[in-house]
């Protein structure tokens, strides 16, 4: 004979919350690490950028007698991943500055400032985005 109960095979509506709320707890953990990882990573984005016109600097130095502009040197005025524009003002025959101006910011971040380093790395600004 048949048993007037039927087996439930889904999940009540209590179980279901619970997963919703792990599922919760573990985006609100993993989004803030996510962004912080875009954020350092764009911010290496614009010091390699940087360290490569430190290096065509002291290369153009060699045979000159004064840093080179960007098309001197032969460095793109971008980045190699185009977050961040690279300019260089004040070459003469003992100091340069070279700036990145970030062209994609993410708020609370070095993005939102313009990274820079003069002549033979003396002065890298802001200190905070060079660590």
């Amino acid at each position: 004979m048949m048993s007037l109960r039927s087996k439930n095979t889904g999940f009540t509506l209590i179980e279901a919350m619970i997963v919703v709320a792990i599922i919760g707890i573990l985006a609100a953990i993993a989004y803030p690490s996510y962004v912080e990882y875009v954020q350092r990573a764009r911010r290496a984005d614009g010091q390699d950028a940087l360290l490569r016109v430190e290096l065509a600097q002291e290369k153009w130095r060699a045979n000159h007698t004064t840093y080179g502009s960007l098309t001197d040197i032969g460095v793109s005025s971008a980045s190699a991943e185009g977050f961040y524009t690279i300019t260089i003002t004040g070459n003469t025959g003992t100091a340069y500055t070279a700036t990145a101006s970030s062209t994609a910011a993410l708020a609370g971040d070095c993005h939102t400032l313009t990274l820079t380093i003069s002549a033979a790395g003396q002065s890298r600004t802001p200190t905070a985005c060079w660590h």
